[in-house]
């Protein structure tokens, strides 16, 4: 259905992706809204349920049961009764039909529509950084949605869509990429309390997107978008950003900027405060000093840090060996960047999980980057979220890694990543709702991204809640079909399960779409072929690993985890010696992973848990 409408004493707004009803508002996922809206068309229409996952899930590859938790979804949202149904019922063997009143809004009684944004123009073309990009579309954002003494305005959600490069260079799309990130970051920190930022792993999905600004706004659940465009000519460099209101996709606001490549530094304290004025109100002095100090002040390497950054998320071994290049230079332009050594020490222990980096090699590395991070920066949330990191997988230092997490989360309660972390660390501690609690932060938050929701399956993987791990692992794939992490997840949940077949289907698409040559995918299937019966075939998955090895690091924990399935207890205790020999990350899992519980009693299991150090829940599991 086009615009908003009423369903019984709802106000259903797609646009927004919300749900009003006495005042209260209902954020809804975009895909709960496009059902709502599509049967909204059809009222009283049984619509089979084969008809619903063509029609509003299109091309997309996916099963029943994701209708089904969709429906699920749209009824608690309603408040509305399965068995007693008010608005939606179901119709058995046959599919859906909506029930409920449905009528245009705007009637009698409904509130008015808001009125359209004022537009703002801005002679403060002089700068071009991600933090001046972001306080001037502010400017044009607060002059609507915080006129005179308005202090209890809804809250505006805002999404920095990825800045688009129109260059050839590489260099300028890596450019592009990391202001995309800084602009997203600096918007972030003017006023959370008002105004909330989508996180950048949400939006960089919608890179050179077919999507039209109104359904990727109805995507996000966002007030604004942030287009922006990115052009490099020898070393100057052209930014041109529109915010628009997505309700109606008009313009609210254009600013281009001119400026040489190394001079992009701009007046990010004198613009945040005032910005501070168009909320009605003051940054504190703290805020104030955080939001000097975050950037350095040296243009090139500010220039070099972004780079990085936007090499960093790729995460393979190639953009991992570029990103340090880029962060490292711009340290020996400035040894107190903060966030550059924040950078370089992310990328670091990051590629132990994804691109089986040596960790005896970068784990020294890594640790000295993130405090000297820390050193730099100590108030700054990247600064504690990588230390946070480090500790956890690196020092298996989990009490120093929860104080490090928990400092991340205050000083930046938006940090999705810092959420996940700790949500990871805490269940690694058996502490199972305080870490689901961690995961869903972090999928409020960046609700596009799907490695969220692959570890969140992880979480309920360990805490033994297998029907929740496929539901996570299932949405992981609806965001990102091709997503290997996310058959990783959905295979060993239907293994314990005991749907040995979905399981190894899963995990063969893993271990095809990582490419046949990472470690976690393939001993995942060498584990659950084991305990299918199929040795042969499990040993052959060993002999790939061996000949991986001859190539490059593969961590002693895949070799361990198929002599587990095969039940070969010395050869597992003597790969696990070798893990611990080579600070193996991979052996956080040990703790709780329900893979290992067949040997939690054994006295050499035991032993190695307390020489890694690990808090875990003891001899007789959970």
């Amino acid at each position: 259905m086009q615009g908003d409408f009423r369903l019984g004493d709802w106000l259903v707004q797609p646009g927004l992706c919300r749900l009003v009803k006495d005042g209260r508002t209902v954020q809804v996922r975009a895909k709960v809204m496009d059902l709502l809206a599509y049967l909204a068309e059809r009222p009283g229409e049984v619509i089979p349920k084969g008809k619903l996952l063509d029609d509003v899930w299109g091309s997309q590859a996916i099963s029943e049961s994701a209708l089904t938790r969709t429906v699920t979804e749209l009824r608690q949202a309603l408040g509305d009764d399965a068995e007693q149904p008010r608005l939606l019922e179901t119709i058995p063997k046959r599919g859906y039909r909506l029930i409920g009143a449905v009528e245009p809004a705007h009637q009698a009684g409904d509130a008015a529509a808001p009125e359209p944004p004022q537009r703002v123009s801005t002679r403060r073309g002089t700068a071009l950084a991600a933090g001046a990009v972001a306080v001037l579309l502010l400017l044009a954002v607060g002059a609507w949605a915080w006129r005179g003494s308005r202090a209890n305005v809804s809250l505006v959600t805002l999404a920095v869509l990825p800045f688009d490069s129109l260059g050839t260079d590489p260099e300028s799309e890596y450019l592009a990429d990391g202001l995309t990130e800084e602009t997203t970051a600096s918007l972030g920190m003017i006023d959370p309390a008002r105004l909330s930022v989508k996180g950048r792993t949400s939006t960089m999905r919608y890179k050179r997107t077919t999507k039209t600004l109104a359904e990727i706004g109805r995507e996000l659940a966002a007030d604004y978008l942030v287009e922006s465009t990115v052009q490099m000519e020898g070393e100057r460099l052209r930014v041109t950003s529109k915010l628009i209101l997505v309700l109606d996709q008009s313009q609210v606001w254009s600013q281009s900027y001119d400026r040489e490549r190394t001079s992009i530094l701009g007046l990010q304290r004198d613009l945040s405060v005032a910005i501070a004025d168009q909320v009605g109100r003051r940054l504190s002095p703290e805020r104030l000093s955080a939001l000097t100090r975050r950037q350095t002040q040296n243009g090139a390497a500010y220039v070099l840090y972004l780079k990085g950054e936007g090499l960093t998320w790729r995460a393979t071994p190639a953009t991992n060996a570029r990103a340090i290049h880029y962060y490292e230079r711009a340290i020996e332009l400035d040894r107190t960047y903060a966030l550059a050594w924040s950078g370089l020490a992310l990328t670091y222990v990051a590629s132990t999980m994804n691109a089986d980096a040596e960790p005896s090699v970068v784990g020294p590395l890594a640790r000295d980057a993130a405090a000297r991070a820390v050193q730099a920066g100590p108030d700054l949330a990247e600064a504690q979220t990588v230390s946070g990191q480090v500790a956890f997988l690196v020092d298996w230092d989990w009490t120093r890694a929860e104080e490090a997490l928990r400092q991340a989360v205050a000083l930046d309660p938006h940090n999705a990543l810092a959420h996940r972390l700790l949500g990871h660390l805490l269940s690694q501690m058996g502490r199972d709702a305080e870490a689901a609690a961690g995961m869903q932060r972090a999928i409020d938050l960046e609700p596009l991204e799907p490695i969220h929701r692959a570890l969140a399956a992880q979480v309920a993987f360990q805490a033994r809640d297998y029907s929740r791990a496929v539901e996570h692992a299932q949405h992981a794939l609806d965001i990102a079909p091709e997503f290997w992490i996310g058959f990783t997840q959905l295979g060993q949940a239907y293994q314990e399960m005991g749907k040995t077949d979905l399981a190894l289907k899963a995990l063969s698409n893993a271990d095809q779409l990582s490419g046949g040559r990472n470690s976690k995918a393939l001993s995942s299937k060498g584990y659950s072929l084991a305990k299918a019966g199929r040795a042969n075939e499990a040993r052959e998955v060993l002999r790939a690993l061996e000949t991986l090895g001859g190539k490059q690091y593969v961590p002693p924990y895949a070799m361990a985890l198929v002599h587990a399935g095969l039940g070969e207890g010395d050869a597992v205790f003597a790969a696990l010696g070798r893990a611990y020999e080579a600070r193996d990350v991979h052996l956080v899992f040990l703790t709780v992973d329900p893979k290992w519980d067949p040997y939690r009693a054994d006295p050499r299991f035991q032993a190695l848990l307390q020489r890694c150090r690990f808090k875990w829940l003891g001899e007789q599991g959970r």
